[in-house]
């Protein structure tokens, strides 16, 4: 399998480093537009090969796409990154024009390639290029959901006392602050509802620190997050790989599902081969409707600004 990952930033070199290490893939091409500064991440990480125990081929170009010729899965994470205070939605106005340029060169080089779309604000940047490129939906792939969750699932945890690989939760909706429906009422430990470990104040807590996850690392570190997004997109890759057919929550292009239609959100896929192999329509109680429906209606309001910057 070839990967592209188009920004060689903190996010992009993350997720050449993650799917290094897991070993899946044979080749690995990193894309930015500062001279040099490609080249010298995936040298830098090609002399972690012999001690991290990983094949995979790293290689760098400053902008020629041409290297990128054949990819199966490019991954975008171009654009500006957050600042503290910052929402995702102020990146539109930059990163709009940045990811339609991108997605147009990589199918120029890569026709049957699918794309994952990091950049935010994410919902309408997957959008964006869905309409920009054409492709099928099921080869347009929003990575929100599943960072998202890995988040929630750290707050399960960290407030039961207990290890992660005991919780199992995910976050649909919108990837914003005020967008995302942390679905605390059907997470479990260990099968069993979280609902019958934590107080409904604990679960509050939970559901709030989730939705301002991006938000408070940007605080502490100045900028946006990186190992946890970088790891996110490694295991969405991963699941293209290998044909896994695992379930995430993803930014997808819907057309009736939950009955929202022409717009990207996020909610349970199956993801394999073929990219998006099945949207997965879970039941939801009346306030998870009600919760995101409200996001599709601020993603739809974010959606709207793109033909403002057009």
């Amino acid at each position: 399998m070839k990967v592209t990952v188009v920004g060689a930033g903190a996010v992009g070199a993350s997720c050449a480093e993650y799917i290094a290490i897991k070993d899946f893939a044979d080749e690995i091409v990193l894309v930015d537009i500062k001279e040099g500064f490609a080249e010298g991440k995936a040298m830098d990480l090609m002399q972690t090969a012999s001690l991290n125990g990983f094949d995979s081929t790293i290689t760098g170009t400053t902008g020629d796409y041409t290297k990128t010729a054949n990819s199966d899965v490019a991954v975008i994470t171009s654009g500006i990154p957050r600042k503290p205070g910052m929402t995702r939605e102020e990146l539109i106005g930059i990163n709009a024009g940045i990811v339609k340029t991108v997605a147009e060169n990589l199918i120029a080089q890569s026709p049957n390639v699918i794309i994952i779309v990091v950049s935010n604000p994410m919902d309408t940047m997957t959008y964006l290029a869905a309409k920009a490129t054409g492709l099928p939906k099921n080869r347009i792939i929003g990575m929100g959901g599943a960072l998202d969750s890995a988040r929630f699932k750290y707050r399960l945890a960290e407030a039961l006392g207990c290890p992660q690989s005991d919780v199992a939760g995910m976050v649909i909706g919108g990837h914003s602050d005020t967008g995302m429906v942390p679905l605390i009422a059907k997470a479990t430990r260990n099968s069993v509802p979280v609902t019958e470990f934590l107080s409904a104040e604990q679960q509050e807590e939970i559901v709030q620190a989730t939705k301002v996850g991006g938000a408070t690392l940007t605080k502490l570190l100045g900028t946006s997050a990186w190992y946890a997004p970088g790891a996110a997109v490694s295991e969405l890759v991963k699941a293209i790989a290998l044909d896994s057919k695992k379930m995430f929550p993803c930014s997808a292009l819907l057309d009736g599902e939950y009955g929202l239609s022409d717009l990207c959100i996020g909610v349970p896929v199956i993801i394999g081969k073929n990219g998006i192999e099945q949207i997965v329509e879970v039941a939801l109680n009346e306030d998870e409707k009600a919760k995101l429906t409200a996001s599709a209606e601020g993603v739809k309001k974010t959606n709207g600004l793109l033909t403002q910057e057009a």
